[in-house]
């Protein structure tokens, strides 16, 4: 039965969306715990491992506590485990409005397409660029997102070709540059983004700006 199947959960939490256009917003977060990748600038190591299985039934009940529809979910890398899209689809058929945070190393295409994609494709600094799953473009929609996070020159200029080459705007919502936190500041990369005249976004991860998780 759906409600019997089973996800290995880190944590499910309720504070103020930090990330992507939803950013300011109050969300409900559900970490799935695994992951694929091990980019160098990760902040999330502690969902690689351990984690506890908890059932759709008793994920969605501990959803509906918060009295919040803006749900995401992330990782860790959540595609990685099979329960992940019936628990879109029980969200979505519940008037949820689901954010689905992956790394793009993971085919899009099963995904609820009531479901927002916000796409992390992996710059050179990751050290994780091959597992970049480039079909995935053909999956985005106009509601969805693409974030490039951006540790140094290197990074934001093989950003600015791929979102060019692929013409990016074009294929989704909005594209997010994100400076990585502790590694390039946002006021250089701003910069940047003005100079070079891009159509995308400068993302900060807001929360960490708010000490909240």
């Amino acid at each position: 039965m759906l409600s019997e199947q089973k996800l290995r959960i880190t944590e499910i939490f309720y504070s103020i969306q930090g990330e992507s256009s939803w950013a300011g917003q109050p969300c409900v977060f559900i970490r799935l715990t695994g992951c694929n990748l091990r980019c160098v600038y990760c902040d999330t190591e502690y969902s690689f491992y351990g984690g506890k299985d908890m059932s759709i039934h008793e994920i969605f009940k501990d959803i509906q506590s918060f009295n919040c529809k803006l749900v995401e979910i992330t990782g860790g890398e959540p595609l990685l485990q099979e329960a992940v899209y019936p628990l879109v689809d029980k969200l979505v058929d519940n008037a949820y409005q689901v954010l689905i945070e992956t790394s793009g190393s993971r085919p899009l295409g099963r995904l609820n397409p009531k479901a927002i994609k916000i796409v992390d494709f992996k710059t050179p600094s990751s050290h994780m660029m091959h597992h970049n799953h480039w079909p995935n473009l053909n999956e985005l929609t106009p509601v969805d997102e693409v974030k490039f996070v951006v540790s140094d020159d290197a990074d934001y200029e093989w950003s600015k070709q791929v979102l060019r080459q692929y013409d990016l705007t074009r294929r989704c919502k909005q594209v997010l540059f994100s400076p990585a936190h502790g590694k390039l500041s946002p006021g250089t990369l701003g910069k940047w983004i003005c100079r070079d005249g891009l159509p995308v976004k400068l993302q900060i991860q807001l929360h960490k700006y708010l000490d909240m998780p």
